[in-house]
């Protein structure tokens, strides 16, 4: 499906381009006005008592606008405010708000209490008497107006608060008041003191955020470009997020914190999606394919993951919406659609601008901060250094991060629960000190009261007298600002509504509890009000809380076991974040709730919102799942490639640390623009996710995900037989993608290079790629150095290659025929006759019969060249580096079975075959097959022979070196993908060390040589003019077996070509003529054919090289 998105997206790139960012814009601007359609109601749980009781009483009493604003009157020194010259000024300024804004404000409804209002007759001093006594206080230097505002729910209030709100902009100056205090406090001047917050938290990020990393995806893609690209898809996702809520809150309420948590994550995610995206369609550029593949490999594999990733986090985010309360569902809803959003703009909108764009991605920029490196330098580099030390050391590595872990975690004992108030705000709030102000001066006019609703009928004495006692045993209670009353009290037909304050809110939890055991004998009565419905939402998460981490884990952990197939790694990474989120929320308590740098974050320390714990739970595990699925993605494709458990947590390492810091260092960055909040809510979501990233993407991710791993092995991978099929059925993991011919560009050097004759190294398969060949190679004369990675022109003939199915762990190749360091030719065994090899499976070209007698895959058929003989350089000739160039020693690379950094033979495993991959060995002394391929064969001039890289054959003049070429000392031309080759058997299968992989040794088993041309003991080839009779085996005609000091030469020469002394020119010799009657052998049959590079003369067999070798030896002796 996803090589069909990348398929499409290339052919209609600009309708897709126009399509998505149209629709994306039209959305941005139906959502401008967004904030016009929130609420900062949700708070609380709709199915609560606390909420049954308001409505009732809104419903019967009406709603009680009494704490919506209140002004605080400060009259300058040296005045009361009971002074009627004052009170008078201060009523021109309440008349002047009714008539400016009538529709909203007025006496009768909502309602103004308003102490200054002159009294007109008796009745009425009366009663301003009663009012004056509540509003101002005892010293008679404050005062407060209630001003109530017109609307049936929060979102109406809200909008038309901000609509009044200018006007009680400099009231002293317009009304000339000097030295007299206005402040604004009550519900709804708190409540747009945070929304206003909110617009500058998403301004912020705009400004600080979004130009920040700009210059971090330049640093780390070196190009402007490709760093705007992923900033692009990060804009285009939160246009559309913004019109997508905003159709929402048509249908539902959404709170009004929803818009700047939905920025956070999205804008976030989507960047850093944008990132992996781009790098991997640079990575996949640098390994020579065209745009059109790229493009399509990119989808296939980045973009695959990209969706699996966002579909973990939408399942994470999906669990918030088991919570009643509106905000967790707002959150919800706007977050979805965010990471939903970015994920579609992921594999649509960015892909179509690469296949616009193509190489012209790295414009704009340095090059020496694009250079893609290659993946052996990733590998050496430093992650690769670290997961290397970490395989080393996995205990001590464990050990010390899990004790950090869990000595973070301790502070979490002390949370403590609570609502949102005024001290959201920053201490020097305008209206967070308002509010603080009239709570000093007025301690029992709360704006927050606990409301005790009571259902009676007004008829019945006993009611009446059932009230009173409830009254008294409420009032026994300690803790109120005053005594619930049931004069004064709100009352109708039936219901009455009597209500206290707290002097403490943090003591809500005991006293809601407390009334609510109070024996009402019957009446129907509900404990109602902020602090009540606080304590209920309280109690409503927390009762969830189980069920929400159960379905959070069950989610995660089956998406999971879909992509990677083991039961064992979900269970680890549930283990390892709940470590991680632990941690989070220890670092989050010793800072908000025990204040620890409260003064330099400048913010009041107190409870935590319970709703923002959840909400902290649920988007913290689910990018720590997200980066635990992208590492376990890369290890995964190393296993599958043929790496050990070890090998695969080393490279899978390697590889995806640099990514995984990148990513998280973009999202520290945006979250940090949200730290700089005025809004304590925010910062706790900005710190917590800050806090999480850190842990997660360094200590956690690089250090003990990889630790634990290695302490499991290859348990890592188990999964019951039943969930294996399952998973194979529908699993959603990352497509591993092998190389493919089509898709590879060709450089004109490489065209050159091909055309003269010269064998162009071809870019490693997937299972060869991890170490490429080192050492000189040949280019043609008067063409420039041909830059590595280069890919040599598909080869004719149709040839396809096979798709079999990769296994799940590397096999051990068979035990060697002979001990290492026996002769040549020598077997404990004794001879065995050489098994013809069949052909390999899967779709392959036409059969090679043999070149003497037909055709090879549409090539004309190979020509024979005499075998010269090759003479043995004297014995008392000392070693020395070949002439005319220095040789490259082989790069070692480290063993998977045992230590992940000792050095060992380079091998490759067929990850397709579970056999060797032959095209990887070299040719040393004499032909012999070697288990390296970093070493090149070359001649006495040192310059290659047998084509550059010692495996396959070009032509040569007498004296070892190709026609019109020249020698270069550079990195080899990377191979691309070719069909697998027959599997050696016999005498030229290398010999298995204890790993299972090739060791440096000769072929072991006998070597067919014609019959007329053996030795006495049929071992050999006889040397040159000697006789069957005067050898009887191979060791007494190889005399110098001593060491080299001695005077002998070793019987295995040593893999380093610098150790070999170089070999004169033979001249041409006769070609060997088989015994009648025995049938000559036959080069299909010899293991390791390599299909022809060039002309038939070009072709040769590895065993035509081991009897040359042979012939040189007999020649020499």
């Amino acid at each position: 499906m996803f090589g069909a998105i990348g398929n499409f997206v290339y052919r209609l790139r600009f309708v897709v381009i126009g399509v998505m960012v149209a629709l994306m814009a039209a959305l941005g601007l139906y959502g401008l006005d967004l904030n016009k359609h929130l609420s900062q109601s949700g708070w609380f749980d709709p199915g609560s008592e606390s909420v049954a009781g308001s409505q009732l009483a809104d419903e019967v009493l009406g709603r009680d606008h009494k704490s919506d604003v209140i002004m605080l009157v400060t009259p300058p020194a040296g005045t009361k405010v009971d002074d009627p010259a004052f009170g008078a000024k201060v009523e021109t300024v309440v008349e002047d708000l009714i008539n400016q804004h009538g529709d909203i404000v007025n006496r009768t409804d909502p309602g103004i209490i308003d102490p200054f209002k002159a009294a007109e007759n008796d009745f009425d001093k009366a009663t301003q008497d009663q009012i004056r006594a509540r509003l101002f206080d005892q010293s008679r230097e404050h005062a407060f107006v209630s001003i109530g505002i017109k609307g049936a729910d929060d979102t109406t209030i809200l909008n038309n608060y901000k609509i009044v709100e200018p006007f009680f902009d400099d009231l002293s100056e317009t009304y000339d008041l000097p030295g007299t205090q206005f402040q604004m406090a009550g519900l709804q001047p708190v409540a747009g003191a945070m929304s206003a917050g909110m617009d500058e938290d998403i301004k912020r990020a705009e400004i600080i955020a979004l130009p920040l990393v700009a210059i971090m995806l330049f640093f780390i893609f070196g190009g402007v470009i490709a760093a705007c690209l992923p900033v692009v898809i990060g804009g285009l996702t939160i246009a559309g997020s913004l019109g997508i809520m905003k159709i929402l809150a048509q249908v539902t309420e959404l709170n009004i914190f929803a818009q700047s948590v939905v920025t956070l994550i999205g804008l976030g995610i989507a960047i850093d999606y944008g990132l992996f995206i781009v790098s991997r369609f640079r990575e996949e550029l640098a390994e020579g394919y065209d745009t059109r593949s790229a493009v399509r490999r990119t989808v296939m594999t980045a973009g695959q993951t990209v969706v699996f990733s966002a579909t973990i986090i939408v399942g994470a985010l999906a669990c918030l919406l088991l919570f009643p309360q509106g905000f967790l569902k707002s959150v919800a809803y706007g977050a979805i659609a965010s990471v939903t959003l970015a994920a579609i703009c992921s594999i649509t909108v960015l892909p179509a601008i690469l296949s616009i764009l193509g190489p012209k991605i790295d414009m704009w920029g340095f090059s020496f901060l694009r250079r893609t490196k290659t993946k052996k330098e990733v590998e050496d580099g430093f992650w690769g250094k670290l997961a290397s030390w970490v395989m080393r050391h996995p205990l001590k590595t464990a050990i010390p991060v899990v004790l950090l872990l869990l000595a973070l975690i301790i502070p979490f004992a002390g949370i403590q629960f609570g609502g949102i108030t005024e001290k959201y705000l920053p201490p020097q709030n305008p209206n967070r000190v308002a509010q603080q102000d009239f709570d000093t001066y007025f301690p029992t006019e709360r704006t927050e009261e606990i409301k005790l609703v009571i259902s009676y009928d007004p008829e019945s004495s006993d009611d009446a007298a059932k009230l009173q006692t409830i009254a008294d045993e409420a009032n026994k209670i300690p803790g109120f600002t005053k005594e619930f009353t049931l004069d004064g009290a709100e009352a109708s037909d039936n219901i009455v509504q009597m209500s206290a304050g707290l002097i403490d809110q943090n003591t809500a939890g005991e006293a809601v509890k407390e009334l609510r055991a109070i024996n009402t004998d019957g009446l129907d009565m509900y404990v109602a009000g902020t602090p009540a419905l606080t304590q209920d939402s309280i109690n409503a998460l927390l009762d969830d809380l189980p069920l929400m981490i159960f379905l959070l884990i069950m989610v995660t952990s089956l998406l999971m076991f879909l992509a990677f197939g083991s039961v064992v790694l979900p269970i680890k990474a549930a283990l390892v974040s709940a470590l991680g989120l632990g941690s989070t929320l220890g670092i989050l308590t010793w800072i908000f709730i025990d204040g620890h740098g409260s003064s330099i974050a400048n913010f009041t320390p107190g409870p935590l919102m319970s709703a923002v714990l959840v909400l902290i739970i649920a988007i913290i595990y689910g990018l720590s799942t997200d980066y635990e699925v992208f590492l376990l993605s890369r290890m995964v494709e190393e296993r599958q490639k043929g790496a050990t458990t070890t090998e695969a947590i080393r490279k899978g390492t390697a590889h995806t640390g640099r990514i995984i810091t990148a990513a998280a260092a973009i999202l520290v960055v945006v979250t940090g623009a949200f730290g700089l909040s005025e809004i304590v809510m925010m910062k706790y979501i900005a710190y917590g996710m800050i806090a999480a990233l850190i842990l997660d993407a360094t200590i956690i991710r690089m250090l003990l995900v990889p630790a634990i791993m290695k302490l499991l092995g290859d348990d890592c991978w188990w999964a019951p037989h039943w969930m294996k099929v399952i998973q194979e059925k529908i699993g959603l993991g990352e497509t591993i993608l092998d190389d493919e011919l089509d898709g590879k560009r060709v450089m004109t050097a490489a065209k050159t290079a091909r055309s003269a004759g010269t064998v162009v190294a071809e870019a490693p398969t997937s299972a060869m790629r991890s170490q490429p060949a080192a050492g000189p190679r040949a280019v043609p004369a008067g063409v420039g150095s041909v830059p590595a990675g280069v890919g040599a022109p598909r080869p004719s003939g149709p040839l396809a290659r096979p798709v079999t199915p990769r296994p799940s762990a590397p096999q051990s190749r068979p035990a060697p025929d002979r001990p290492v360091g026996a002769p040549v030719g020598h077997s404990e065994s004794g001879p065995t006759p050489r098994q013809p090899v069949s052909a390999p499976s899967g779709r392959m070209g036409a059969p090679r019969p043999d070149p003497a007698g037909g055709q090879t895959n549409g090539r004309p058929p190979a020509t024979r060249r005499p075998d010269p003989i090759r003479p043995r350089p004297p014995a008392d000739r000392p070693s020395e580096p070949p002439v005319g160039g220095s040789v490259r020693r082989a790069p070692s690379r480290p063993a998977p079975d045992s230590d992940p950094v000792a050095t060992r033979t380079p091998s490759r495993e067929n990850a397709r075959r579970g056999r060797p991959d032959t095209g990887g060995w070299s040719l040393g002394a004499g032909g012999i097959r070697l288990g390296g391929t970093d070493t090149p064969a070359t001649n006495g001039s040192g310059v290659i022979r047998a084509g550059g890289s010692g495996t396959n054959g070009t032509n040569t003049n007498g004296n070892g070196t190709t026609p019109g070429h020249r020698q270069e000392t550079a990195e080899p031309l990377r191979q691309p993908g070719r069909p697998p080759r027959p599997q050696p058997t016999g005498s030229n299968r290398p010999a298995s060390g204890p790993d299972g992989r090739p060791q440096e040794s000769r072929p072991t088993g006998p070597r067919s040589v014609p019959a007329g041309r053996q030795d006495p003991s049929g071992r050999g080839p006889l040397a040159s003019g000697a006789t069957g009779g005067e050898l009887s085996s191979p060791l007494r005609r190889r005399p110098n077996l001593g060491p080299a000091g001695t005077g002998g030469q070793p019987l295995i020469a040593s893999l380093n070509p610098e150790q070999q002394p170089p070999r004169p020119t033979p001249p041409p010799a006769e070609p060997e003529q088989p015994r009648p009657g025995t049938p000559a052998p036959q080069d299909t049959s010899a293991s390791g054919r390599r299909r022809a590079r060039g002309t038939s003369e070009e072709q040769i067999s590895v065993r035509d090289l081991l009897r040359r070798g042979n012939n040189g030896n007999n020649s020499q002796e």
